[in-house]
């Protein structure tokens, strides 16, 4: 049976999360405020989290257009949600990312990036109990980048791009014993700067360090083999650029399963009370097709089986001068 939860804050500022099933109708779970205490709560009494639902009851209809939508997932303190990511893991990733790369290479030697997919296409879907090839893993920042669904998301004054990469994004809690927890899945837009990322692989580490989109759903229990979903950019109304992007295990050179077992084995990941949304990549870039985006434009991202899309305007921050003060 479907199950998706969403977070929100009705007009008198009070939390709620909503459940929506097969009938796709947004229900208030009766007596919880966050996705966060639900899922706690399930972990503590041993069950799932489509039990918890059932256990709190469900009451009256949400009407959304009443109410600001939260991500699917946050943490009272945003230091301990932690936003990291796994690039080239999809069939055709490494495509846009090899020709970025390759044109600061004079030779046709396979650059570092092909490399890391070709690992990845041989042995990133590992036989069970055995451990698979490593992907490329990166980092971006902590819950104060978690982003709204309708928030903008913020690009910094000196950043060289604005790029959207539409995503699946794994949504964990870490239990009491260290033991990380699939919550679930949801769209995401895991926001970077290619123009960066470009000029040399090694500031890949810089191009990822900004603000991510993610929600409006939680789906709860396993993501479907195939995810095929559509990406765009509308400009003042238009649709400036529009094109199909899969994802699910069909369409990864990677098992989920090995993109969690390399995030999760380190233990500074593994700290009780902890959130992780960890993105698992695209192979679907509008900057390969030569898409520059500006402030005001706006991404949309939907597919199936979440029932609502991801929609977020792009801002452009002012320039903010930063000093070191000595003691």
């Amino acid at each position: 049976m479907r199950l998706s939860l969403l977070q929100f804050r009705d007009g008198s500022g009070v939390r709620g999360v909503a459940a929506l099933g097969e009938d796709r109708v947004p229900r208030r779970v009766t007596g919880v405020e966050t996705t966060r205490a639900l899922a706690q709560g399930a972990i503590d009494a041993g069950h799932g989290l489509a039990d918890a639902v059932a256990a709190a009851g469900l009451g009256e209809v949400v009407d959304l257009g009443t109410v600001t939508l939260l991500p699917p997932i946050d943490h009272d303190d945003p230091a301990h949600c932690v936003l990291t990511g796994t690039g080239l893991t999809h069939l055709g990733s490494a495509e846009g990312r090899d020709q970025m790369h390759r044109a600061a290479k004079a030779d046709a030697a396979p650059t570092d990036s092909m490399k890391m997919f070709l690992m990845g296409v041989e042995g990133g879907k590992p036989a069970d109990g055995t451990v698979g090839a490593q992907p490329e893993w990166f980092y971006k920042g902590n819950g104060h980048g978690l982003v709204a669904p309708g928030a903008p998301l913020r690009s910094p004054a000196f950043a060289k791009d604005a790029g959207e990469e539409p995503e699946i994004a794994g949504i964990y809690l870490v239990a009491g014993d260290g033991t990380p927890v699939r919550l679930g899945f949801a769209l995401a837009n895991e926001f970077s700067d290619h123009v960066t990322e470009r000029g040399n692989y090694l500031w890949l580490a810089h191009s990822k360090l900004r603000p991510a989109a993610v929600g409006p759903e939680l789906l709860v229990g396993d993501l479907p083999q195939e995810v095929i979903g559509t990406s765009r950019i509308v400009r003042e109304g238009e649709t400036l650029w529009e094109k199909p992007f899969l994802s699910g295990e069909a369409n990864m050179s990677h098992s989920i399963a090995n993109l969690e077992h390399h995030h999760f084995k380190y233990g500074v990941f593994r700290s009780p009370g902890d959130v992780h949304v960890h993105f698992f990549g695209t192979a679907t870039l509008s900057f390969s097709d030569g898409v520059t985006t500006q402030a005001g434009d706006v991404f949309e991202i939907e597919a199936a089986p979440f029932a609502l899309p991801l929609r977020n305007p792009i801002a452009i921050e002012a320039a903010e001068p930063v000093s070191v003060r000595a003691l």
